[in-house]
């Protein structure tokens, strides 16, 4: 007999295992996107699947003789897959503290599970082989709907697996084209969502780069080889780049605006910007271009139609504006170094690996997503890839210097985008969040990023040639969220070698050290 003690761990389990599949899996994670992550969810998978029988055995069921042996089995295998599961993590993924703590509280509360189950199957193996119906009331109740949920999850992380595997062999196609030349560029913001896939289509390139990151294990991921540096001033005077890419940049809707976050958004962006200023002043031989990132909240939180580089910025005191204002200020100052320079303001940068289609993600998969507010308000977007693939054109055109729009050629409402992403997932988008329930959760930053509109395009990138992989929201969320699509989007538009930028010579690189 099982007793309310067990019970009572086997529910702790039930509980810890929710949130830490919700919470870290899923919210923070978003390991069913990850394409690094697909043997990870392979293994969350079966183990799943093996929770959900033995959830829906123990809570019904009573099993005697060889059963009680099979039982045994089965929550050996789950222990060597569990085991498996820890060698993966740490070999594919650096886990948050949080994580590390909550499957510390698994384990621990798993063999406790397993001290006080022993006993009991070791009773019902004495006993003749057979399976017997049990009722324990309310604890039946609560393994049946823990079984349904962890067998569901279950399912999708298989599911998950099989697509991000797809998605994974897709994209080993060439991001940029081929290069005469490799350059050598300094970056800072190297390791975040866009700087990460920039650097890593520069490489496959055999383009030399040099990454400012304040942390060494932040680089972990990246190929090599790779200079990394943790200061500025790590960097010789002699030291020859044909060009900085300048990405560094406090995340601006990772949470409420508080006065403190405020202050890390500015100082990540505008230290950053000065420390370069400062270094290229001192190098002996200047980049030719300087790119440095800015948004589209430059033009204000309501903006009319269409607009692109040549509108003129009217000051409405919002933060996101200022801020872009100041950011662009001081990046413009490279101008009278003699070098040329690009403010890129980009829209919302649409990827998997990251940004706001990544945590909306999870919610719209369930059903559960919907529009913001009333959804009249425009979205101006662009894929990461053609954002990548437009800062290398950026860097190679000498006659794009100033603002350069990085939005995609068809803004879109974002009622016309909820349910672009909700056909693509196949799944509804029906459950709009109310604009009174952002104001009172985000502040200024629902009022500014998620309730404000921009319709915005890049009349620089159409007139110097730029091609958009995906001009339209549909082809976008088709070519993201559809491995089968995701190979016609790659070949639409064959890359052609790039023109040389400068005639500097090159710098030494040092490979990245673990």
């Amino acid at each position: 007999m099982i007793t309310d003690m067990l019970w009572a761990l086997l529910a702790a389990q039930v509980f810890m295992g929710a949130f830490d599949t919700v919470y870290h899996h899923e919210l923070t994670q978003r390991l069913a996107w990850r394409p690094s992550q697909a043997h990870e969810l392979q293994l969350h998978g079966v183990r799943n699947l093996f929770y959900g029988a033995l959830f829906l055995g123990v809570g019904w069921l009573a099993f005697h003789g060889l059963a009680a042996w099979a039982v045994a089995a089965l929550l050996l295998v789950e222990l060597g897959i569990t085991l498996k599961d820890f060698v993966e993590e740490d070999m594919t993924r650096k886990l948050p503290a949080s994580e590390r703590v909550t499957h510390t509280l698994l384990a621990l509360n798993y063999g406790a599970i397993l001290a006080l189950l022993a006993p009991v199957l070791m009773a019902w193996a004495d006993e003749p082989s057979g399976i017997a119906l049990v009722n324990y009331g309310w604890w039946s109740a609560l393994a049946s709907l823990a079984a349904v949920g962890v067998s569901i999850f279950g399912v999708r992380d298989l599911l998950a697996s099989k697509r991000l595997m797809a998605m994974a062999a897709l994209r080993q196609a060439k991001l940029l084209p081929a290069s005469d030349k490799a350059l050598s560029l300094l970056i800072t913001g190297g390791t975040g969502f866009i700087g990460s896939r920039l650097v890593s289509a520069l490489i496959e390139q055999n383009h030399r780069v040099t990454v400012l990151t304040r942390k060494m294990d932040s680089a972990a991921h990246l190929p090599t080889p790779i200079q990394i540096v943790t200061s500025l001033d790590q960097i010789a005077s002699e030291q020859v780049f044909d060009a900085v890419i300048n990405l560094a940049g406090e995340p601006i809707a990772g949470w409420m605006w508080t006065p403190r976050h405020k202050q890390r958004i500015v100082a990540s962006r505008i230290e950053t910007t000065q420390a370069l200023l400062t270094l290229m002043a001192r190098l002996k031989t200047k980049p030719s271009c300087l790119i440095s990132g800015s948004a589209i909240g430059v033009y204000g939180v309501e903006t009319g139609q269409g607009i692109d580089e040549t509108a003129r910025i009217e000051k409405d005191g919002s933060f996101a504006q200022q801020l872009c204002l100041d950011w662009e200020t001081e990046a413009q100052k490279a101008e009278a170094l003699g070098i040329r320079t690009v403010l890129l303001r980009t829209g919302i940068v649409l990827d998997t690996a990251g940004g706001s289609l990544s945590q909306m993600l999870f919610p719209f998969e369930f059903g559960l997503g919907g529009p913001f507010g009333s959804g009249k308000q425009m979205m101006s977007w662009i894929t990461r890839d053609d954002l990548v693939r437009l800062i290398v054109h950026a860097l190679t055109r000498d006659d794009i210097r100033g603002p350069l729009n990085g939005t995609a050629p068809q803004p879109v409402t974002n009622i016309a985008y909820t349910k672009a992403l909700a056909k693509a997932l196949h799944r509804p988008a029906v459950i709009a969040i109310p604009k009174v329930l952002l104001e009172i959760l985000l502040g200024d930053l629902a009022r500014e990023i998620f309730l404000a509109g921009q319709s915005v395009i890049s009349t620089k990138a159409a007139e110097t040639g730029f091609t958009f992989q995906a001009r339209d929201i549909e082809t976008a969320f088709n070519a993201l969220l559809k491995p089968a699509d995701l190979s016609k989007s790659a070949s639409a538009c064959p890359p052609e070698k790039l023109p040389p930028l400068g005639n500097h010579s090159q710098g030494h690189v040092k490979e990245k050290t673990a």
